[in-house]
């Protein structure tokens, strides 16, 4: 009998081992998600990942945060933050300012608009989430999550 993976897949082998079965549906659910994410935050201009950025500024209003405690705190890992940043920072959603004693410390903010923006997409993907994930209801939803911070331990 084939799972539901194996024939969303269209794989006419089974899986190796259940392991492997459960990280191809994270990932294949991962890319789901993501995918549906990035067409909502396409039309006003952002990845998935510069929205991130900009959720993780918003949360350090007034003090900013510097291009490394940026980087440590994304959802999916970026190879170059300053790029990320820099490509914020010339759109006009973020700025950069060298604070402190140390002038290599440059500390980045989310600015109005870029406040702006992330209210109205607050909205957006909050109803997006719900469709997505709202039809498993509380109590699957906190252990799915409970299950995903397991496996996330290990790793």
């Amino acid at each position: 009998m084939s799972s539901r993976l194996q024939a969303e897949l269209k794989q006419r082998k089974p899986f190796s081992s259940l392991e492997q079965e459960a990280s191809l549906s994270v990932a294949r659910t991962a890319a789901l998600l993501e995918h549906a994410g990035a067409a909502a935050l396409k039309p006003h201009g952002l990845t998935p990942t510069q929205y991130n950025a900009l959720r993780i500024l918003r949360g350090a209003v007034p003090e900013g945060l510097c291009r490394n405690e940026v980087r440590d705190r994304l959802v999916a890992r970026v190879p170059d933050a300053t790029r990320l940043l820099d490509r914020l920072v010339d759109v006009g959603l973020v700025v950069r300012a060298r604070e402190g004693e140390d002038q290599r410390f440059v500390r980045a903010r989310i600015t109005p608009a870029g406040l702006d923006l992330l209210g109205a997409l607050d909205g957006v993907l909050s109803d997006l989430h719900d469709r997505q994930l709202g039809h498993l209801g509380e109590r699957k939803l906190r252990t799915l999550i409970e299950l995903l911070a397991e496996a996330r331990e290990r790793l």
